[in-house]
């Protein structure tokens, strides 16, 4: 082969590789690679989140506490924008520039050819006049969703709010994505998975303008969204709504519950606050102004304040003793107008020396007969030592719902267990190795010392003593949408330790705590209500909280209640009162007109000495 031939060879074989080369890279291009497809394809199709309607949410009467309202984003694909007049979009949004700059920073870091949520929450106005400009804005358009509002504008607290999904719930369920709403709080937490709903996915056809032209294929790839399940809560909206009123300045909180199933009838922390102040564009900036009162609004005292439960403690340390047999119910302790022990005495404004009887004790909040009556516990020789018998009485005080989780159905985090003081406790912080002795820890006779308990807590204890020895967990969904029952393990009684034949004389002696002349919550007696209470004075390093206890009627009950009241010292001047106005409405379903003066005595009451600005509805 000449030299010639050889470099025709040589040539025809390089062109003939290189148009292999061609046709391997378009194959590759065309038919495995769908870069350039997809590419393509965004430019003329717009993948298109279509957000569920969120369940309704009812009170026990099937009156709506929350329901949803349209509500639009404003999304960006950075890849996709060009050139546009920032001041226009800036004046049809009401935002700075520095904002939208800052904005489309975010979105391009976040993703050059992923739409990310720009401006939320756009108003049906702004939302109007952008439809008509947005085909000036190319990489831009929007989507329908909705935000929740609260016609009673109350139970803010117990309802929860929406708010933006953060990295954690990014990282615990792949359901979400960024800029997606979840429950905070509340039932809207709790029941985040019944409410929610469930995405679907619409792909539309776009022109240049940026402008839908209609579906793809015919609607073939979308998917439609299932709206979230309806919700009927155990509250009652009015009585929620006038427990607030008033709770109305004074901070404390107000629970109430049906003993015989366990239904929150209603939950008040005061103060309270608006829930609509946390939707829409300015939840972020009412939010902070909430976060900084020094009031607290923000704080559910409900579930997470713990106090001492003074004198409505009694009753729990008379039960112990009557199932321990260390009294019974003939049993009479002398009082001389206070416990001595030592050189020390514990004060006691009944006095008795010829002895005080078990229902008088309950009657007249002895603190005499209690601390004896807990000495007497803690060093039953059975026990052998008092840290032994120490033990018992918390394991007692467990099956009274003290000291411990109720398995409720409100979010874990919002529900604290209080304080019962364990073994460890004391032995680390008082006895430190030295033999246990009652007297060191006898405040705890009278509620008081180191004992905590929320307020959901002494309602179910009070819940507890109105069945005669049983509770059933609080709760506060009433039905489920598609659903037959609510969750099994709120319709169980949980059965305590003390027998059902202890509790009649505790009882006689809270119904006689209402009655003149010597009942300590006389004032709050309600004419044709056989009331059982027992007030309460909770010592603290200001003034001292109110506190007061009840249920009614003494027989078959139907509401069981607690309320503290902060810094207003005696249980029958705030807490008692309050109690009963709220045991008559629900029961009576309004206040008798005898009444009318201490209910506007109670709504009239200022204890914080001052506006709660936007904190009052």
């Amino acid at each position: 082969m000449d030299s010639y031939s050889k470099r025709k060879f040589i040539i025809s074989g390089i062109f003939l590789m290189v148009g292999l080369l061609f046709i391997v890279k378009l194959f590759n291009l065309q038919i495995l690679d769908t870069e350039f497809k997809q590419y393509a394809t965004r430019n003329v199709l717009r993948k298109t989140v279509q957000y569920p309607s969120r369940g309704l949410i009812y009170d026990r009467n099937h009156k709506l506490l929350v329901y949803n309202q349209a509500a639009y984003d404003l999304l960006v694909t950075p890849r996709e924008v060009k050139a546009f007049d920032t001041l226009m979009l800036c004046n049809i949004l009401k935002i700075d520039i520095e904002d939208l700059r800052t904005g489309l920073k975010k979105a391009t870091d976040y993703s050059r050819y992923k739409p990310s949520i720009l401006v939320n929450q756009i108003s049906s106005k702004q939302y109007a006049l952008l439809q008509e400009k947005l085909y000036r804005f190319p990489g831009f358009f929007t989507q329908t969703r909705t935000i929740r509002d609260y016609p009673y504008r109350s139970a803010a607290h117990l309802l929860g709010g929406i708010g933006e999904v953060n990295s954690r719930d990014l990282k615990r369920d792949k359901y979400y994505s960024s800029g997606d709403y979840i429950g905070k709080g509340g039932v809207e937490k709790s029941y985040e998975e019944v409410l929610r709903g469930k995405k679907g996915i619409r792909f539309e056809l776009k022109d240049a303008h940026n402008r839908v032209k209609g579906s793809y294929r015919g609607g073939e790839l979308d998917t439609s969204a299932i709206r979230g399940r309806n919700v009927t809560l155990t509250i009652d909206a009015d009585l929620q709504a006038y427990g607030e009123k008033l709770m109305q300045n004074k901070k404390g909180s107000i629970v109430a519950i049906d003993p015989s199933t366990g239904e929150v009838l209603c939950v008040v922390s005061s103060p309270a606050f608006d829930p609509t102040l946390l939707i829409g564009r300015e939840r972020g900036k009412n939010y902070s102004v909430l976060l900084k009162d020094t009031l607290k609004p923000l704080f559910n005292r409900a579930l997470m304040a713990s106090y001492p439960p003074g004198s409505t403690f009694k009753m729990a340390n008379a039960l112990i003793g009557l199932q321990e047999k260390v009294i019974d119910f003939n049993t009479k302790i002398p009082c001389y107008g206070a416990f001595f022990y030592g050189n020390r005495s514990l004060g006691c404004h009944h006095k008795n020396e010829y002895g005080t009887s078990l229902i008088e004790s309950v009657e007249m909040s002895c603190n005499t007969y209690y601390c004896n009556v807990f000495r007497y516990i803690l060093e039953a020789p059975k026990f052998g030592t008092v840290k032994k018998g120490y033990e018992n009485w918390i394991r007692h005080l467990h099956s009274m719902g003290f000291g411990i989780h109720l398995n409720t159905d409100f979010p874990r985090g919002e529900e604290l267990t209080g304080l019962v003081p364990s073994t460890d406790y004391y032995e680390k912080r008082v006895f430190k190795g030295m033999r246990w002795r009652s007297l060191w820890i006898i405040s705890l006779a009278i509620g008081q010392g180191e004992l905590g308990v929320t307020p959901l807590q002494l309602t179910n204890y009070t819940a507890y003593l109105a069945n005669r020895g049983h509770y059933y967990i609080p709760h506060v969904v009433k039905a489920v949408e598609g659903e037959e029952q609510i969750d099994e393990r709120f319709l169980k009684p949980q059965q305590g330790t003390i027998d059902s034949a202890y509790f009649e004389p505790i009882i006689e002696g809270m119904y006689r705590v209402s009655l003149p002349p010597r009942g300590t919550a006389r004032m709050s007696r309600i004419p044709g209500i056989e009331m059982c209470g027992k007030t309460g004075t909770a010592q603290n390093q200001g003034e001292d909280h109110s506190v007061f206890t009840a249920f009614a009627p003494k027989d078959k009950p139907k509401i069981a209640i607690s309320v503290y009241v902060e810094n207003a010292k005696w249980g029958s001047t705030y807490a008692a009162p309050i109690a009963s106005l709220i045991m008559e409405k629900y029961l009576n379903d309004s206040i008798m007109e005898s009444r009318k003066w201490l209910e506007k005595k109670m709504l009239d009451a200022d204890l914080i000495h001052k506006g709660v600005n936007l904190l009052n509805h």
